[in-house]
């Protein structure tokens, strides 16, 4: 979970939004169509993450959801929800895959897939250039996101960003985080060399190319615990409530919810009850993650959960709520920086309507 996806370009998207009208007309959410942050990076075609359950009654609607990137424990309550038979329960036989060649948010904006993993950022800035992108809940309370520096490169604070070389994936968000957090510590966000390292692995670019990185901690944080190289960890949260934001978040899009409400209610009775499930039984459901996707590493996935599990809730009254505040006061944050053409309809892009009570 070392980076985020990001849109790349919304030029794509943007011409999404305006065809969705006609492309839903057959493939909406009443058809059946056919994934730190990410540090393995995702492999950028459409195969299943997880295999359909071939003794799945005939009875169950079959529908796919896209994940954001390879699978991690940001996803572990999704397959738990699979895997209990939380989906069955509800009627339908959800099929996990990994976000074609344009991206999740591309897919579920389509009409694609009706359902996806996303991160606050991209809603925000598809919803200013049209893109029907709907958060229906925040997988994640709090942004567990930051700076990471081995400790051996005495980067301590932002200030200690001058004079380094920072890698990153080209973002103009990038840039726009380190100088704001830098202005605040008085810094001279101009004395940092940017590089793009796109989806190196961080621990050898921290060896050879970087003195610094932006990481999730859950992931790559946890990793380097277990390499046994400690790590310097500044979380961008610390330094503006602004940037406290929702990273991952279950999306739609809106003619789903216009279309088929009932159906995302079934969804999110189901990925409730599945992350309820990996706040409460965090080894149990590591292994759950394990056995959908062996490849990953056994002793980084529970590692990663123990520490991950308390998170997905954390203050909030139950999973997955979503406070208006904290997409305006991102969304703001963007506008003012110049990040957004636009200030954003925070009303239209997100909704708690679909979390059980």
């Amino acid at each position: 979970m070392r980076k985020k996806r990001r849109f790349g370009t919304f030029i794509a998207l943007a011409l999404c939004g305006m065809l969705l009208t006609l492309a839903l007309s057959g493939c909406g959410a009443n058809a059946n169509p056919g994934a730190v942050n990410n540090n393995s990076g995702g492999n950028g075609n459409n195969a299943s993450a997880a295999e359909p359950d071939p003794s799945s009654s005939q009875e169950l609607r079959d529908i796919r959801l896209v994940l954001d990137w390879s699978p991690n424990t940001n996803h572990t309550g999704l397959y738990a929800a699979k895997d209990q038979g939380y989906f069955d329960e509800e009627g339908l036989n959800v099929e996990i895959v990994l976000p074609g060649a344009g991206g999740a948010d591309a897919m579920v904006a389509s009409g694609e897939v009706p359902f996806g993993v996303s991160i606050q950022e991209n809603v925000t800035q598809g919803r200013v250039q049209n893109v029907p992108l709907v958060s229906l809940a925040a997988v994640i309370q709090h942004n567990t996101s930051g700076f990471a520096a081995p400790v051996a490169k005495n980067i301590k604070s932002p200030k200690d960003f001058e004079g380094k070389a920072y890698g990153g994936w080209g973002s103009p968000v990038e840039e726009a985080v380190i100088k704001s957090i830098m202005d605040l510590q008085g810094a001279d966000s101009s004395k940092v060399k940017y590089l793009n390292i796109g989806d190196a692995d961080y621990f050898t670019a921290v060896k050879r190319d970087i003195d610094f990185a932006w990481i999730f901690y859950a992931w790559t944080g946890i990793e380097a615990e277990l390499r046994g190289e400690p790590l310097d960890m500044l979380y961008v949260k610390d330094f503006s409530d602004q940037l406290d934001y929702y990273t991952p978040v279950i999306v739609t899009n809106e003619q789903t919810i216009k279309e088929d409400p009932e159906l995302v209610k079934a969804f999110m009775r189901a990925v409730t009850k599945g992350y309820e499930y990996a706040i409460d039984q965090p080894e149990a459901a590591a292994e759950i993650l394990l056995k959908a996707v062996p490849e990953l590493d056994k002793d980084l996935v529970v590692a990663s959960q123990k520490w991950l599990s308390p998170k997905y809730q954390e203050d909030a009254p139950r999973w997955g709520e979503q406070k208006r505040e904290v997409w305006e006061k991102y969304a703001d944050w963007m506008h003012e920086r110049g990040l957004l053409e636009k200030p954003l309809d925070v009303d239209a892009a997100f909704t708690n309507e679909f979390l059980p009570e």
